[in-house]
């Protein structure tokens, strides 16, 4: 079992930027592939960016590449995005998830981990 906390939320004007935080604690001696979903009201739970265990591998987002990086810290147990030129369409609820792989996981069903999630408010 590995526990994920989230952090780096905020409300935040367009075209400003964040940096999300995921914090690990528990079984971290297991490799973990993650990845950063987010869910707007009403909408489905949609995956934004995904690192491979080693960080070597990333994907993204249509709606994110260019403007979200995600990179991680084995050794703090620690996996952030850095959210730039923020939209309001960016609003949601963002969560962590974990899954026990060393590659790119790239759908929900494959995560099983998640944290409880971090509010994302971009106001225009």
């Amino acid at each position: 079992q590995v526990q994920l906390v989230e952090s780096g939320g905020g409300l935040v004007q367009a075209g400003d930027s964040l940096r999300l935080s995921c914090s690990a604690s528990g079984r971290t001696e297991r490799t973990y592939s993650t990845g950063w979903f987010r869910q707007a009201p009403g909408k489905e739970r949609e995956l934004v960016a995904a690192i491979s265990w080693g960080g070597a591998n990333t994907w993204f987002a249509d709606s994110v590449a260019g403007r979200f990086t995600i990179s991680r810290d084995n050794a703090k147990n620690t996996v952030y995005l850095q959210m730039n030129s923020l939209k309001p369409e960016d609003t949601a609820d963002y969560y962590c998830a974990a899954g026990e792989a060393y590659g790119l996981l790239t759908t929900l069903n494959e995560y099983d981990y998640w944290g409880q999630g971090t509010q994302v408010t971009v106001s225009s």
